[in-house]
């Protein structure tokens, strides 16, 4: 009888501890990732293994990592990004910052791609502080070149609506951005990077 209730009272007691444990590792992963504001700060030494997402180039010559850079323990530290260019041997190409000192003031990385002949990596971004919450900057790593171009700056200076795009060819990309200024109307719109690239001012590069 006693040897019963004493298993009974083991396993349920190994029960609310295996419970406890499994609520505060994903409690410690939703404080790692979603960009989100958190409702009770992590702690200092929380994230620390934290990664950057690494897109490769379909080539394999080059890679594309997103590195989350938000300090603040408030929020999960992927709400800002940083974006990084190296090669295959981990040399340095380019590099772009999206922090903010306050964190609340940068963009985040939402999705990206390679373009299918390796020469453009594109991202779609959002901004850490919620501002403009419609628009969804996006921006364009030129290979040959070795530069971020705006890709707003491609599109006549119109924002992008989206954070979703895609490719039709090796370096067309097909985007959302609005039917005219101000309007709730959208429209999807076709750049060829190569050539648009070519034809922007110095000053969105």
């Amino acid at each position: 009888m006693w040897t019963r209730i004493s298993t009974v009272l083991i396993q349920s007691v190994a029960g609310v501890s295996l419970a406890t444990m499994l609520a505060a590792e994903t409690l410690a992963d939703d404080s790692c990732s979603g960009h989100q504001l958190l409702p009770v700060p992590r702690s200092a030494s929380s994230c620390l293994t934290v990664g950057p997402e690494v897109y490769a180039s379909p080539d394999a010559a080059l890679s594309a990592l997103v590195f989350p850079v938000d300090a603040s323990l408030h929020a999960t530290p992927d709400m800002e990004s940083r974006v990084v260019i190296q090669t295959s041997t981990g040399k340095l190409l380019a590099s772009e910052d999206y922090s903010s000192p306050s964190g609340a003031n940068g963009y985040y990385v939402v999705a990206a791609k390679w373009s299918p002949d390796s020469q453009f990596f594109v991202y779609s971004m959002s901004s850490s502080g919620g501002h403009s919450p419609w628009s969804f900057p996006t921006w364009v790593y030129s290979r040959q070149k070795n530069i971020f171009a705006d890709f707003s700056a491609m599109i006549g200076n119109n924002p992008t609506l989206s954070a979703d795009f895609t490719f039709t060819g090796p370096h067309t990309v097909s985007a959302t951005t609005w039917e005219k200024a101000g309007s709730q109307n959208t429209i999807p719109i076709i750049v060829n990077l190569a050539d648009a690239i070519n034809k922007i001012p110095p000053s969105a590069k």
